[in-house]
Order: C-alpha cells, then structure tokens, then sequence
C-alpha cells in the first residue's frame, strides 16, 4: 500500500508535537492516587492541646450513641436506604441486631437492614480508632484578632503541644495550621506567627515536622500571595536545614476574585502555579464567599447555587491538575439547647430534635459534595464528625455493588487489550474507578478484601495507580510470551 506522507515527514511532525503534548501532561498529570482526608477539622490555637484530637474523637462518639443508640434510629433519622421496613420496637430491634451480628458480611447483604447496619457500625469503628482524620490549628477565625504578645505566646504553646503529640502518637494522620491572610492588615502577623510556631516546633522536635503537615494560606486573592509564603518557606527550610520543598500549603477558595479577576479570568492556575509545586489542595469558604456575594447571613449555607457555582468553577479550573479540593462547612451544630444532668423529658425531646435536625442538615450538605466530586469538607465540631462519616460511608456502600461491577469488566477490558497486543489507552478512567475504591478504603467504608472482587490484587491496589497496574500487566504478559517463544 501507497501512504502519501513519508516516514521522515510523519516523525517530523509528530516530534513537534511531542513538547506541546509533554507540557499539557505536566500541568495535568491527572488525579492523585494518594490519601485524601475526608474531613478538616478547624480548631481554635488557643485552645489546642497534644490530645485534642483524641477528646474529640470521645465527644463525637458520645453524642452518637447518645442521640443515636442504635442503628434503626439512625437509620429513620437519615432516612436510609430500605429504613421504611425496619422495626420500630426495642426488642425487635435488639433480635435484628443479633441477628445481623452473627451473619458474614455476604449474609447481611442478603438483609434489608444491610446498609444501615452497615453505615452506623463502621461509624462506631471509626469513631473509636480514627475519629479526626485531619486537624488545623486554627489562628485565623477561629482565633480572632488578639494582641501581638498573646497571639505569639499561643504559637509557641500550640507548637510545643504539637510535639507532644507527635511524641505521644496522639496526633491527627493530617495536621497542619491556618495562619492570617497576606493582605495589607495582616501579612506581618501572618508571618510572625508562622516563624514562631515553625521555630518553636522544629527545636521540640530536633527538625521533624509531622506527617502531612500543611500550612493554609487564606483569603487568597492574588498569585503574589502564594509567591510570598514559598520565598517564606525557603528560608525557613534553609535556617533549620529541612529538605528542599518539605513544606506544604493549602490555598482557600473563599472570595469572588478567587473565581474571577478584574480581566475576566480565573486565576486558579496562576495561583496554583505560583506554590511551585508546594500547593497541594484548595479548600472552600463557606461563609466568605457567600458574603462576598453579597448574600446575607441567614442565607449562608453550603446549598446555595452561588456555591455550587464556585465549586464546578473551581473543578473546571483546576480538574486533572491532581490539587485536591474541598468543600466547606455546616455551621448547623448537633448540640442540644439544653444542658445538665437532670433535664426534664420535655428538655429531652427538645435536644433530640434540635440533635437530629443537624444531623439531617450535614449528612444532606455532604451528600451533596461527594455527588459533585467533593470528598473532603470541613467540620467545626467534633459532634458534626458522626455525620460526615454516615454519609460518606453511606455515598461508597450504597454505591459499592456498581463501582465493583465497572471495574472487573475495566479490569478485564485491559487484560483483553494487554493479551491481543491492542492499545488500551483509557487509563483515565481506570484511575477514577481505582480512586473509588481507594477514598473508599482510605476512610473504613470498605476493607482491601472487599476490593479484591474487582479483580484487582493487593498489590496492585496498593500501587495506587491503575496506569501502573496496566503496566505490569503487559510486563507479565511480555514475559509469558516470551516463555512460550
């Protein structure tokens, strides 16, 4: 057969191709494979201890059960899936529960109460082992404006706390800080703030910082900002002799110029460009942003369209750039108006009510953000944790069957591909099935023998990357071709 382009003209073209093609590659690498907390819990500086989390983890459990003493109450609070059919008396629900207790796991899927059973222990669980996934220690909002000698005496306990923890193991698997904004008011306590606590952190700890550590930058505006926080950390990396680029930040999505700037543009990109590789998640400002909307206070939640607006903006800015994002806060808290030890039933059912109200508020405003692509969101008190765990747990578990589904014929679409020597080139989408399954294991929806199924070995799944999979697939399948050779 004739062609009527040369060989020499073909590679001619194609390698001028190649530095446009690496170059989209590089500021879109794709998704990360790597953890993603589920949640941010802010805290205030001033009230930080070495066991903040640990007492957080004991009030999130407490206000479950109390509000929450079994699974069938959860269940009709939430309105779970299949709850219409569950009963209503405690006895039969106690027999339920003992009969749930001693099925396996493919025994209770047979079971009506399965999901909600499911959800309400794995929540127990977590709550029991891992109740704050990730913490900020919080000297913006959440700590107010203060005197410069208190707000410096603050950093130092909270750093000196933070090594405790880090010694004592009581820390959080994520932690970082929220410093002052770098705008013209506040830059310079920013910036004495992240020293002090930096300093004083690093000589408690001979200079380790702990794992995943991040410093949130908020009230980004402007490239310029990022810029002055990566020359900042520089210097500190240099005086206290830590490696290159060991320190982290976090943007915050939080003011309408964020989102669009005075020539029209986002300028997402040019502040993610600006972190030089440092800037590794950009999360949601509730509140912020629907002021700067100009939308009044008793319309500032997390369901108004001005946020899902920012949300998809920010998606389209910023998706396949492997920056993690993250939705904001319910600022409804599960705390019941009444307090003591000796309430009257009437104070009772008031609590209850006003518990479980909140609860139906934030398991719905996290539904929302994981049905958007969001899996990460903020919490402001450890009586909201139960809440995002249900409905994050809920969202994988009552999606697991279908996920599980696609991936074992995915799987086995590249294996096909792989055996007949065809290219397979759809990774992206391998990838985004895997990452299911891992956010899923990552958080306690599912163990890594329930992703097994999908054809997947452990191996593989802990390569966390379905590119790499496909890979020493075909290494495999090179070699065994070359056995029977």
């Amino acid at each position: 057969m004739n062609f009527s382009i040369s060989e020499q003209d073909k590679t001619s073209l194609l390698n001028r191709l190649q530095p446009a093609n690496l170059k989209f590659q590089k500021t879109y690498p794709g998704d990360k494979p790597d953890r993603q907390a589920v949640h941010t819990v802010y805290g205030g500086a001033n009230l930080f201890k070495s066991d903040t989390t640990v007492k957080m983890g004991e009030i999130a459990l407490r206000n479950l059960i109390t509000y929450a003493p079994n699974f069938v109450i959860l269940a009709n609070t939430l309105q779970l899936d299949g709850y219409q059919h569950l009963p209503h008396l405690e006895k039969d629900i106690e027999a339920l529960t003992k009969k749930l207790d001693a099925m396996t796991e493919a025994e209770r899927k047979t079971e009506a109460a399965w999901l909600s059973y499911s959800v309400y222990n794995k929540i127990i669980q977590k709550l029991e082992t891992e109740a704050i996934e990730d913490f900020r220690i919080d000297f913006e909002d959440g700590f107010g404006n203060r005197p410069d000698a208190e707000e410096d005496a603050t950093a130092q306990n909270a750093a000196k706390e933070l090594a405790i923890g880090m010694s004592n193991k009581t820390v959080s698997p994520f932690i970082g800080i929220r410093i002052k904004p770098f705008t013209e008011d506040h830059k310079s306590r920013g910036v004495r703030t992240l020293d002090i606590f930096l300093t004083t952190l690093l000589e408690k700890t001979n200079g380790v910082l702990p794992e995943n550590f991040v410093v949130m930058l908020p009230k980004v505006t402007i490239p310029e900002q990022v810029t002055t926080l990566v020359e900042l950390f520089k210097i500190i990396e240099k005086q206290h002799g830590l490696l290159p680029g060991v320190l982290k930040m976090e943007t915050m999505v939080e003011a309408t110029q964020i989102i669009m700037d005075e020539e029209g543009r986002n300028p997402l990109m040019r502040i993610v460009r600006a972190g030089e590789g440092r800037l590794i998640a950009a999360h949601f400002g509730t509140y912020d942003y629907t002021a700067s909307c100009g939308i009044t206070a008793k319309y500032q939640t997390m369901a108004h369209s001005v946020c899902d607006f920012a949300h998809h903006v920010t998606k389209v800015a910023l998706g396949s750039t492997g920056i993690f994002l993250s939705d904001g806060a319910t600022n409804v808290i599960p705390i019941g108006p009444h307090r003591g030890d000796n309430l009257s039933f009437e104070q009772l059912r008031e609590n209850r009510e006003a518990v479980h109200h909140a609860w139906q508020t934030g398991f719905k405003h996290t539904t929302h953000s994981l049905i958007n692509g969001l899996y990460q969101g903020w919490d402001l008190n450890p009586a909201q944790v139960p809440m995002r765990y249900a409905a994050t747990y809920h969202f994988f578990l009552s999606s697991y069957d279908d996920a599980t589904f696609r991936l074992k014929t995915f799987v086995d679409r590249a294996a096909i591909s792989t055996l007949t020597g065809d290219i397979f080139d759809d990774a992206a989408t391998g990838q985004g099935l895997l990452n299911f399954f891992l956010k899923a294991m990552n958080c306690g929806a599912i163990t890594e023998a329930e992703a097994l199924v999908t054809g997947l070995t452990i191996d593989e799944i802990r390569s966390r990357s379905f590119y790499r999979i496909l890979e020493g697939r075909r290494g495999k399948t090179r070699d065994a071709n070359e056995l029977i050779g």
